[in-house]
């Protein structure tokens, strides 16, 4: 009887017990990062008044008859599930979306505590506390490297209050662009401009100077005989340098629309500087007579009547032969005039000038004598600019400084060279000249210079003798089907621009249509040790191309003066190429770094790497078949700032805003994480403690190793079930009066007992 109510008292008991867990629960409904408990319950030990039998014979087994002695709590299990996660308006908030526990210490890390509440703030010494005033533990941010060492032992949480950053001058520039290598670009700049300059005097000062400036001025050649001379040697030989050095490969050219003129080997045109014109003083004979002109023969019969008859003769022979000469004839008094206006657009030199070959007796007896009038001139593009056409006017060299009427050029300068020293060789005609060959005088009034908008300007400035030394341009296409030669129609457009006439000492200019060279640039401001910002420019220019290796471009790093970052002049500007492969990739670029002083008082000689890339890679520059632009520039340098806010990324990282844009970590809190969760042992202010049966904590990052990952501006809610609490104390209320049930009814039965006796 006495069992029955212990057994009741052990229900009550237990019950009790399940109540008290569960207005706890309810109680930390609204407590952040709160996890729930469970009450368990267990039976107590059991009497046994008969043991089990096993079964004998025919006779079965029987089971043991035990009578209960009641109930107990055998544990209280916390149930770790995750809370719902609210936002809030507080941007030091931090929920933990996933296992794993927040790091706090109230004794500068001597013992830790762990929550899973984030309700974070600064207190006054800058340190990142919750609302026991307990330091958040992680990671802080190291000053020399600037990095946040997850690795290290972790640490109290500390960002100064006021904190500000040093300025950091510019290690790393960083580009990621397209460079144009189609046939029509829409970025383009017009191609370097050359001004003319005398051959011979640019010439004449290069042997001087290999020859050590000996002798020096006055003496005999190779010097100049005065200092004057050696003022317009001089200036004729850094306008040659400074040409030369400028000068662009006409393969990499494009036209005004920037349409590739894709010059290939022996493509070119052919240009008139005047009418090529003879005349033949017509001697009287009768007779057969044949002569080939420009390779076409001629031939008839004269009657030697009179002299009309016989130059009328000829004339209608030449004159048949026009279309596959080039040439007419006309009759003035007693001569015949032959007359190439050079304008026909062949495709060889059949029509070009005047050449009379192969004269028989009887051309010989009219005055047809073997003779050339060479006023159009052909030039055609090489690829290999050594084998250009050579232009040598000195005294030390005796060679003619006429280039021949098949010339070639690779270059934009050898181009125009080519084209003024013909001009000026056409024109003059003063036999007291004393420039190679003897007997020419070069009309130097007659320039042709390539101007700042990529143009051909030739201009013909009187140059002060009695000859009236006109030019007729006249420009044609050529092509040589015979050697796979095609005409080059881009390239003949452009040029054709200058047909016209220019007469000597006026105004008037021919001007070609603009040359154009493929470019791309880009600038970004970068700092020095003060933070003071520069503007870094890049320029890119297309300037050759290989049908094998790829292209090339050259690229112009440039800085604000009085920055340097050359030694040699200009020192604000340093010169450089990149390289690609037939496939856009990068294939090498230079320079790599450039050193750069600003001149403000600023660190010296700082080291700023170009990062275009990697080679055969393309991570960084490439030169496709599409339009030129950049889809990326940056560089790590900075002013130094304020901190003007903080905000926490999702691993944890705090990360600061400073008054100068820039945004880095300055500390990242731990992550612990445990074995057994709920063998953690509470301690109140939503902390717990370490425990025996919890293990070790494994520290680390959050989202890494199975940690969850950190939310900010949120917290995690309770995760008390209320309606399930609610639900709980019904059941735990019907098991406690239950229990007291059973006491009253033992304690009735026990007074029929005694009313036994009475």
């Amino acid at each position: 009887m006495l069992r029955s109510l212990f057994a009741g008292v052990t229900g009550l008991q237990a019950h009790q017990i399940a109540m008290d867990v569960e207005s706890n629960n309810i109680a930390n409904v609204n407590t952040i990062g709160y996890k729930y408990s469970r009450a368990n319950f267990s039976d107590l030990l059991a009497q046994t008044s008969q043991i089990a039998t096993a079964p004998q014979g025919d006779i079965g087994g029987k089971n043991a008859v035990q009578v209960g002695l009641g109930t107990t709590i055998s544990s209280v299990t916390r149930i770790m599930t995750q809370g719902s996660i609210q936002n809030t308006d507080k941007n030091t908030d931090v929920a933990i979306q996933g296992d794993g526990f927040f790091i706090v210490s109230s004794d500068a890390g001597s013992t830790y505590k762990y929550s899973r509440s984030g309700d974070f703030k600064f207190d006054a010494a800058g340190n990142f506390v919750d609302n026991n005033g307990f330091v958040v533990q992680g990671w802080v941010r190291d000053e020399a490297t600037g990095k946040v060492d997850s690795t290290a032992p972790i640490s109290n949480i500390n960002i100064p209050p006021g904190l500000t950053t040093p300025a950091n001058a510019t290690a790393d520039v960083v580009l990621k662009a397209n460079l144009d290598s189609g046939e029509t670009v829409e970025t383009f700049n017009a191609t370097n401009s050359m001004d003319s300059y005398n051959l011979e005097y640019a010439s004449n000062y290069a042997v001087w100077q290999a020859a050590g400036f000996v002798p020096a001025v006055g003496g005999a050649l190779p010097a100049p005989p005065n200092a004057a001379t050696q003022a317009l040697w001089y200036s004729a030989y850094t306008t040659r340098n400074a040409n030369t050095n400028s000068a662009e490969n006409m393969n990499v050219m494009f036209n005004e629309q920037g349409q590739s003129l894709t010059m290939q080997p022996n493509q070119g045109v052919w240009v008139s500087y005047k009418d090529s014109v003879t005349t033949i003083p017509m001697v009287s004979a009768a007779g057969a007579f044949t002569f080939t002109l420009n390779g076409t023969t001629i031939s008839g019969t004269t009657s030697g009547v009179t002299l009309a008859d016989d130059a009328a003769t000829v004339q209608q022979a030449i004159n048949a032969q026009t279309a596959n000469t080039g040439v007419s004839a006309t009759v003035v008094g007693s001569n015949l005039v032959l007359t190439n206006d050079n304008s026909r657009d062949s495709d060889g030199s059949a029509t070009k000038n005047i050449v009379i070959t192969g004269s028989n007796a009887g051309a010989l007896a009219l005055g047809f004598t073997n003779q050339s009038v060479i006023t159009a001139y052909k030039y055609t593009y090489t690829t290999n600019a050594a084998d250009a056409t050579p232009l040598i006017n000195s005294y030390a060299v005796p060679t003619t400084s006429v280039p021949p009427a098949d010339s070639n050029f690779t270059t934009t300068e050898q181009l125009r060279l080519l084209m003024e020293t013909h001009a000026q060789y056409v024109s003059g005609s003063d036999p007291a000249g004393t420039v190679a060959p003897a007997g020419v005088n070069f009309a130097t009034g007659i320039k042709i210079i390539i101007n700042d908008r990529g143009q051909f300007e030739v201009s013909n400035l009187s140059d002060g003798d009695a000859n009236q030394e006109n030019l007729k341009l006249q420009v044609t296409g050529y092509s040589d089907p015979a050697a796979n030669v095609t005409k080059n129609e881009r390239f003949t457009a452009l040029m054709q621009s200058i047909n016209g006439t220019v007469v000597e000492g006026s105004t008037g200019i021919r001007l070609s249509q603009s040359m154009n060279a493929a470019t791309h640039s880009a600038s970004i401001d970068v700092y020095d040790s003060l933070g003071s910002k520069h503007t870094l420019k890049m320029d890119f220019r297309k300037t050759s191309v290989d049908v094998v290796s790829g292209s090339t471009w050259s690229m112009k790093l440039s800085v604000p003066e009085p920055g340097e970052i050359n030694t040699i002049a200009p020192i604000n500007e340093f010169n450089g190429q990149v390289r690609f492969g037939p496939d856009g990739a990068l294939s090498s670029y230079t320079p790599t770094n450039i050193t750069y002083t600003a001149n403000n008082g600023s660190s010296p000689n700082q080291t700023i790497n170009i990062k275009l890339g990697t080679a055969n890679a393309f991570d960084g520059v490439t030169s496709f078949d599409a339009t030129s632009g950049t889809s990326g520039i940056s560089q790590d340098g900075f002013p130094g700032g304020d901190l003007v806010g903080i905000r926490i990324d999702q691993s944890g990282t705090l990360v600061g805003s400073f008054s100068n844009g820039r945004s880095f970590g300055l500390a990242q809190m731990g992550m612990a994480k445990f074995t057994n969760n709920e063998g953690l042992v509470s301690d109140g202010g939503n902390v717990y403690l370490q425990s025996a049966n919890s293990g070790d904590p494994i520290i680390g990052t959050a989202a890494t190793a199975g940690r969850g990952f950190m939310q900010s501006s949120s917290l995690e809610a309770s995760n008390v079930d209320l309606s399930k609490s609610l639900t709980q104390l019904i059941i735990i209320q019907r098991g406690y009066q239950a229990n007291g049930k059973t006491i009253t009814t033992s304690d009735t039965l026990l007074e029929t007992l005694l009313g036994i006796k009475r």
